[in-house]
């Protein structure tokens, strides 16, 4: 007995719905994934340029001053050296400012800007709470020699001073201080 179709029989069966559902499946999860990839790209170089401007700004702000000695972030806040960006929401006029006024970076950790101690001469910019991926990028990235004067990489247990002659790290120096939670990592700049 041959079966034949009949009008009633259109439609697709639940193996090609299901083939159909499993192509969209595995789509999706690529595009996450490049989704996901492309926001990391994006934040890295987002902290790149905010550690530039911040610097520049810095620079532009002292240019007068024989020393840094005032520079905290408070100071860089009223003196309008932060990017409006890294303020946390509503914080920007003198007024809001207090001594727990924070500044943050693109990963949403804190930003501490100062003089450095016993040197007044020179400033530091520190970045924290930073992904692996991300500390290890910025480690090994070549900033120029123009007023760097040091770099600190530090997991939370243990740290790395790397000066001007030996900037930037190499990547595999750079992963190994860069291995603590997204909590625990921090890179510090310190610029004449």
């Amino acid at each position: 007995m041959t079966l034949h179709k009949t009008d009633d029989e259109c439609g697709r069966s639940m193996v090609e719905i299901l083939g159909v559902l499993a192509i969209i499946g595995v789509l999706s999860v690529g595009g996450i994934a490049g989704y996901s990839k492309a926001m990391a790209k994006h934040k890295l170089t987002k902290t790149q340029d905010q550690l530039q401007l911040l610097t520049i700004n810095i620079r532009s702000a002292f240019a007068g001053s024989a020393s840094f000695e005032d520079l905290d972030n408070i100071s860089a806040i009223k003196l309008n050296v932060v990017p409006a960006e890294m303020l946390p929401n509503g914080l920007g006029k003198t007024t809001d400012i207090t001594k727990e006024s924070g500044i943050i970076n693109a990963f949403s950790g804190g930003v501490i800007v100062k003089a450095v101690d016993g040197n007044k001469q020179h400033f530091s910019i520190k970045f924290t709470k930073l992904g692996g991926a991300t500390c290890t990028s910025l480690a090994s990235s070549d900033w120029g020699t123009e007023g760097l004067v040091k770099m600190v990489v530090s997991n939370g247990t243990r740290e790395v001073e790397s000066y001007q002659e030996n900037l930037p790290l190499s990547a595999t120096i750079a992963v190994g201080y860069c291995n603590g939670t997204n909590d625990q990592n921090s890179i510090t700049w310190e610029y004449y």
